[in-house]
């Protein structure tokens, strides 16, 4: 500034921005939370879809995403990326917590051994779910569970994935974002 010149502002020395606390949900928001997700993908679940009538008898493809029930899927640890292993295959894979069951994230790739193995924005969602609902004394059994019929080539696979997250509203799938909040962002 010019020696002679006016400061039409005070000088204000900056002060270091406080974070937001860690939790972002209350125990009831959360429990409401997940029980209007829960409600939601039951009633999935129970619904039979519309089937569209033919002149003939046609096979329903296998990669239709109502023949998919990704809660009847055999599960694994979410800890499946550190076994060692080949770099996998195709497949559409799915994280619950079967602790109610809920379906949190939907996702696919053509090489399901590696990729976890790397940043996933869904590790940082579930690791905020974890802390809220250990700091909350919640019970909480989160897995993961694969579709390994799902197609190699990747544009069909995703339109797979995709009908798949309209259809069953995962939470942390950013398409679903909107209707259910983003409760567990990460920095």
């Amino acid at each position: 500034m010019e020696p002679n010149q006016l400061n039409l502002f005070p000088e204000v020395k900056p002060t270091p921005a406080r974070r937001a606390e860690a939790l972002v949900m209350s125990q009831e928001a959360l429990l409401r939370w997940k029980s209007q997700i829960f409600d939601y993908q039951q009633k999935v679940r129970e619904t039979k879809p519309v089937q569209q009538v033919t002149l003939f008898d046609l096979e329903r493809a296998h990669c239709d995403a109502d023949a998919i029930d990704p809660f009847t899927l055999p599960l694994q640890s979410m800890a499946f990326y550190r076994m060692p292993t080949d770099a996998g295959s195709a497949a559409i894979y799915f994280v619950i917590d079967n602790a109610i069951p809920l379906l949190l994230y939907i996702g696919e790739t053509r090489r399901s051994g590696k990729r976890w193995k790397g940043e996933h924005g869904c590790k940082q969602y579930l690791d905020s779910y974890h802390s809220l609902h250990y700091h909350y004394g919640l019970q909480r059994e989160v897995s993961i569970a694969f579709w390994w019929d799902a197609p190699v080539q990747t544009k069909p696979r995703q339109q797979l994935e995709l009908a798949l997250i309209h259809k069953f509203k995962a939470p942390f799938n950013k398409e679903n974002w909107e209707r259910w909040g983003q409760p567990f962002q990460h920095s």
